[in-house]
Parts: C-alpha cells; structure tokens; sequence
C-alpha cells in the first residue's frame, strides 16, 4: 500500500498565547503520515508531524537545517545513508543539502522546526 501524507489546513497560528501539550497536537491516523502546522513564517516554521506504523517519507534533500524532536514512540532518521533510531524525548539535527528520509517501524509523533534564515545568497 502506497503510503499517504495529509496535511491539515488549519494551523494553530490563533494560540499563540496558549500553553500546548506536544502529544495532543496532533493524533494518529491508519496508514498516514499527518503534517499540522504550528507556525509558518518566511524564515522558518514548525509542524506536528505523525506516523502510523509502516509510513515513510521519501528520500529527499533538505534545502534547510531540520531540527526533528521525536515526542511520542520511536523514528528511524536516515541522514545520508546512516541510520539513527530516535526514542521519545531524543532529537536530531538534519544538515541542510543533506539526503534524508524517515521511517516508522512503529507509530511516532515528532515537531520539525526548519529554519530558512541564514541561506540568503551574499552578492
């Protein structure tokens, strides 16, 4: 089964002000990958991101740094063909230009922060 990403339109940018509990931003959904935004600007944003057991996101390269926290269950991170498993409480950093992909071989929940802020071409 091809696996599926949904994002939710709605962000949660109107709570600003609001305490937030990591796990209950987002919830899990069968075989989907779940993107919520948390905050979204031109220099970065933040998302809740959830995994059913089996998902994975592509190989891609990262144009920015990625600062993956996993908050729920365990992630395996793969940086440039090096495999890192990720328990809940543990982060990694993904370098920017490098290959990557995620994958659960259990249900997680994790926030990436991308910061796009300090890549500005110098003339």
């Amino acid at each position: 089964m091809k696996p599926s990403m949904n994002k939710e339109p709605a962000s949660l940018e109107a709570d600003k002000s609001k305490v937030l509990i990591s796990m209950d931003i987002i919830e899990y959904v069968q075989d989907s990958v779940l993107i919520k935004t948390i905050l979204q600007s031109t220099t970065g944003d933040v998302s809740a991101v959830s995994f059913d057991i089996g998902e994975k996101k592509e190989e891609k390269t990262s144009p920015f740094d990625t600062f993956i926290q996993i908050i729920d269950g365990k992630a395996e991170v793969i940086i440039d063909e090096k495999s890192n498993h990720l328990n809940t409480g543990q982060s990694i950093i993904i370098p920017v230009h490098s290959r990557n992909s995620i994958k659960a071989n259990e249900r997680f929940k994790m926030i990436s922060t991308v910061i796009k802020s300090g890549y500005e071409v110098v003339s």
